[in-house]
């Protein structure tokens, strides 16, 4: 299997260099054109547009991995900027990423979460999470909690492609694509210090420092949560290193570590009547987790000419021993899971004075070997609360290697001045190498294990789209995307009670996008794009109620549509309001998980309608550089069940936060979260053995801070 993988190896790098000929060689002819540059975005345009502004001159990187201004951008991309993450400080991803249009965030138990991004809320893994363009875990050990392994608070920026990203990316770019950007390396010396207290015994310390191209962002944080046993800690850093040679070589090495300690209720939901009558109960306090992700990646670019060469190693070590909530009542266990991974992304760039055309050609390397290893619980409860545990027989213990070489080329160009066309196509090659360390039959049919085996996938995924600038002010966009999403590993090699896993089939998806984006005037900025999304073969876990059992399965087809706006305009010279808004259906197409059940027709469950996120910014002279922000979080109405009998009522959350400078260098802040104290779930769902369950959201929590910076 290993000789096999190298071989694709010397395959894919010749099929990139056989890519690349066309360009070397209408190089060639052209005598060296000059490079094509993109018009920069004036300092004092920058100052003009600060925040998250919806403008055509957004410089964003994530749709092509190259520096692109969104006006040429096919794409429903949006973000954060790192001067908005410097203010909002974000607690929990969610208070960040829900200012994007079309993007929810919810809380899982510190720092976890779920996310919608033309998807239901889900676990499943259907998102691509970036740091710096690199995947934070390889393809099949998916984490839905991939945010918390990322130092958001001390981050650069967020940007977010949503919809299909796998013609660029790879597998589980599908939902959406969300890169998180490290922080710039300071040239002068710097140091930020900041200490922030808060309800529930929320504490976080942050140190920033840096001098000379050299960056180090530190992150300690704990709470004790609001709800019985549910305390959580975490230590992150960050550290970047930029350097130049006088050649104009650009080196960029960063490297990242979190480790997460936490107690989970998560979405462990409780009754209707815990839920109004005793929200902070908690029928898991027995659950945990403790999470390590390490990474290190060092990026070497070039540019000559009208040619750009970019290689980035990189390597990383994701570990994770948890007892999970939610299966205790079904199937309990504890597992362990780890998986390391050496990997590379390389490309080649090049500029044509032709039709401004460019070319990009590259190639995507990884190698993860990985391990899991389960135990069975016998569990004991008093009431509804579990209370202890006691370790019962090993019913998994695999090891597994993922591997994959993806070559892609991506093609821009301009017929005319006002039209600019992109195409791209990927060619994923990737597999899995599984054996099985236990011998002799399953301890029981819930926990059924294929033999030891290899497992492979190939798949071309291509896009196609253009931009159309109609004025100055005013620019549209198309595009149709295909992805797709191999199956994870626990998917393929934890048989549970399936006939057979290891025969799954990827999930496929077929995106088309239409948008619009404009400015009037020089403090008003909107767009709104419009997708149809349908997905096939989708896996899932499905319950058979008669019976108890639970399988895995490839079950049929859903249908995404949506339509998806932000705004930003200044009200006043310091008064400025954003507003992100979606409204999406996500139904059941042809959908059959077992013979004689078919959902056909019915919309998904934990798909809401309505996201929604309205701020209020003021600036007042009096507090000095600092601000007053009043946000409204609108989550619509969903489904709590795929029968579509009950129905989650959607919330809506209000928040404050304020900020005051007192001098250059002290920043005092404070923050008001549920301003109203509205009873609220983060997720719900309806069965007929339990009824409804609710998780219930925070109440309302009041938390300071204050901040020092020396320059």
């Amino acid at each position: 299997m290993h000789r096999r993988f190298f071989e694709k190896l010397i395959l894919s790098a010749a099929l990139c260099a056989a890519m690349a000929i066309p360009a070397f060689a209408e190089e060639t002819a052209a005598e060296a054109p000059a490079v094509v540059e993109k018009p920069a975005v004036p300092a004092a345009e920058q100052e003009k547009h600060k925040g998250p502004a919806l403008v055509l001159e957004d410089v964003v990187v994530t749709g092509t991995r190259e520096k692109e201004t969104k006006a040429e951008t096919p794409l429903a991309v949006g973000g954060v900027k790192e001067k908005e993450v410097q203010e909002v400080r974000p607690q929990h991803p969610a208070e960040i990423m829900g200012r994007v249009p079309g993007v929810y965030v919810n809380v899982t138990g510190g720092e976890g979460h779920m996310t919608s991004i033309r998807q239901p809320m889900t676990t499943s893994p259907v998102y691509l999470f970036l740091e710096d363009g690199i995947p934070t875990r390889s393809t099949g050990f998916f984490n839905h909690n991939a945010l918390y392994e990322v130092n958001i608070p001390q981050s650069g920026g967020i940007e977010v492609v949503k919809g299909p990203g796998t013609a660029l990316y790879g597998s589980d770019a599908i939902g959406g694509t969300v890169n998180v950007l490290t922080r710039p390396a300071p040239v002068d010396p710097e140091l930020d210090l900041t200490l922030e207290m808060g309800g529930f015994g929320f504490r976080r310390g942050l140190v920033s420092a840096g001098a000379h191209g050299l960056g180090v962002n530190l992150n300690s944080t704990h709470t004790d949560g609001w709800r019985d046993s549910t305390k959580f800690d975490r230590q992150a850093g960050t550290f970047r290193w930029d350097a130049e040679t006088e050649s104009g070589s650009q080196f960029k090495t960063v490297a990242t570590y979190s480790g997460i300690d936490q107690q989970t209720a998560g979405t462990s939901q409780i009754s209707a009547a815990d839920y109004q009558n005793s929200p902070t109960t908690n029928y898991t306090p027995i659950s945990y987790r403790k999470v390590q992700a390490i990474r290190l990646s060092s990026a070497y670019e070039k540019e000559s000419g009208n040619t750009l060469v970019s290689i980035t190693p990189y390597v990383r070590s994701n570990s994770m021993d948890i007892l999970p909530n939610w299966s205790l009542s079904y199937d309990a266990q504890r597992y362990t899971t780890a998986n390391n991974s050496l990997g590379a992304q390389a490309k080649y760039r090049v500029d044509l004075e032709s039709l401004r055309t460019r070319i990009i050609v590259g190639a995507d390397v990884d190698y993860s070997p990985g391990r899991y290893d389960e135990d069975k619980l016998t569990t004991t409860k008093t009431g509804s609360i579990y209370t202890a545990y006691t370790l019962g027989v090993k019913t998994y213990d695999y090891k597994v290697t993922y591997q994959g070489i993806s070559p892609y080329v991506h093609t821009e160009l301009s017929p005319t001045d006002n039209l600019r066309l992109n195409v791209g196509l990927r060619y994923d090659n990737m597999g899995y190498n599984y054996n099985d360390n236990l011998t002799g039959p399953a301890v029981d049919n819930k926990h059924l294990r294929p033999g030891s085996t290899n497992v492979s996938f190939t798949h071309l995924s291509p896009k196609a789209g253009l931009t159309y600038r109609f004025a100055d002010s005013l620019n549209g966009f198309f595009s149709y995307r295909h992805a797709f999403r191999a199956p994870s590993e626990g998917q393929l090699f934890r048989q549970g009670q399936a006939v057979s896993t290891v025969n799954l089939m990827p999930v496929k998806v077929d995106s088309y996008d239409l948008g619009l984006r404009g400015e009037v005037g020089e403090g008003f900025g909107w767009e709104i794009s419009v997708y149809n999304m349908t997905k096939k073969d989708d896996i899932v876990s499905y319950t058979n109620t008669t019976d108890n059992t639970r399988e895995t399965l490839n079950a049929g087809e859903t249908l995404h549509r949506g339509v998806e706006t932000g705004i930003t305009t200044r009200l006043t010279e310091t008064v400025g309001m954003e507003i992100a808004y979606s409204y999406a259906k996500h139904t059941y197409g042809n959908w059959s998980p077992k013979t004689g059940v078919t959902y056909d027709g019915k919309e998904q469950a934990s798909a809401p309608n309505e996201i929604g996120n309205v701020r209020f910014n003021w600036r007042p002279a009096a507090l000095h550089g600092g601000r007053v922000e009043a946000e409204w979080e609108r989550l619509g109405s969903y489904w709590m069940d795929d029968d579509n009998t009950h129905k989650y009522p959607g919330h809506d959350l209000f928040h404050l936060r304020a900020s005051y400078k007192a001098g250059d260098n002290l920043e005092f802040f404070g923050r008001i979260a549920n301003v109203t104290d509205q009873r609220y779930a983060m997720l719900s769902a309806y069965t007929a053995a339990s009824g409804e369950q609710f998780a219930p959201g925070m109440p309302r929590t009041f938390s300071a801070g204050v901040e020092y910076r020396f320059k």
